[in-house]
């Protein structure tokens, strides 16, 4: 029989469970053995859904049990890297959901402690493992394109967040953004080593009271010397807007939207097809089970996790730079090194 990662998800909301379903049902050589969460109820709920026979309002039990390989962090993002620290220094595996946290110093003390402990550290930047989005990857990898000139990311959510979101969650430019800065740098093959940032509020008046915006777009330089645009909306009402371009010198590869079915009519009246899916739950399901599939491959057979603590540590830069450049008005600005 082969061996089986034994898994404790900490933080039982949208993500958790999302997690916590698929590593029970789709993810062949893991094994959920304990739920946390702060609201024990929804823990117990969760447990008892999937036939996990422990669950607990203190994620610390699960890091105490001698049992349990490794760790899911879904809980909120002001919890991530503070449990990351704990669970290393206990010796798990750790899968943390973006970003690992807003302050640099305290992501390097993260990172530290991760490799002190030669514990394995996944970020959850599930893009990378959208099946699409990969095969670009390997095109432009393999030098389907040539020199890589140009990178477009349009990604826009269907609808805004709820204000109290807005409110913690350290700004668009870290929050959702920073797929988007990973995503560059996964298609480029190289870092982003200087931004320019605009944006404004033109779907929800109250984000700007929360000292953020819902509409922007960031132009970047790469260190290969290409160039990138990024446009990003909080509300595309047709659904869950995402698309990417890659230009060289010698073609250009892109992905569309997925869709319900990939079918297009042709009548009198026009020419129709779907809409995209409405949002990420939908979109990248697929690619959420491949990196748990990833992670728990690379824990079994001690091998380098897909997405590295350093994969977590640079979108945060690159976002902190754009928050910059946004608030000074979209002057180009240096991302910290």
């Amino acid at each position: 029989m082969n061996k089986k990662l034994r898994i404790g998800v900490i933080g039982a909301g949208r993500i958790g469970k999302l997690h916590s379903a698929n590593l029970v049902n789709r993810v062949p050589n893991a094994e959920l053995a304990a739920i946390s969460d702060v609201y024990e109820p929804a823990a117990k709920e969760l447990a008892e859904k999937l036939g996990v026979a422990n669950y607990y309002s203190d994620y610390r039990k699960i890091l105490e049990d001698p049992t349990i390989d490794a760790v899911f962090i879904c809980s909120s993002t002001d919890t991530h890297s503070p449990i990351s620290i704990e669970a290393a220094k206990a010796g798990k595996h750790i899968f943390c959901e973006k970003p690992i946290d807003h302050d640099l110093d305290v992501i390097k003390t993260v990172l530290d402690e991760v490799k002190k402990a030669g514990v394995k550290y996944q970020v959850g930047f599930n893009r990378r493992f959208d099946r699409n989005f990969k095969h670009v990857h390997d095109v432009v990898a393999n030098g389907g394109i040539g020199d890589v000139q140009i990178v477009k990311v349009t990604s826009r959510d269907p609808e805004a967040p709820p204000i109290s979101y807005v409110k913690v969650s350290g700004g668009i430019f870290v929050d959702m953004t920073i797929h988007d800065f990973d995503m560059v740098r996964y298609l480029s093959g190289s870092e982003v080593v200087e931004v320019s940032a605009m944006g404004a509020c033109l779907v929800n008046p109250d984000i700007a009271k929360e000292g953020d915006v819902d509409t922007c777009i960031i132009t970047m330089r790469f260190a290969n010397g290409a160039l990138g645009v990024i446009d990003n909306s909080r509300q595309a009402v047709y659904g869950y807007d995402q698309r990417i371009e890659v230009f060289g010198s010698k073609g250009c590869i892109t992905a569309d939207n997925e869709t319900a079915n990939n079918t297009t009519l042709y009548t009198v009246d026009g020419v129709t097809k779907e809409k995209p899916l409405w949002f990420f739950l939908e979109r990248y399901n697929d690619a959420f089970i491949a990196e748990e599939c990833a992670f728990v491959d690379a824990c079994l057979n001690d091998t380098d996790t897909a997405v590295g603590a350093f994969d977590g540590l640079q979108p945060v830069l690159i976002g902190l730079a754009a928050k910059e450049s946004c608030e000074k008005g979209g002057i180009p600005v240096k991302v910290q090194k």
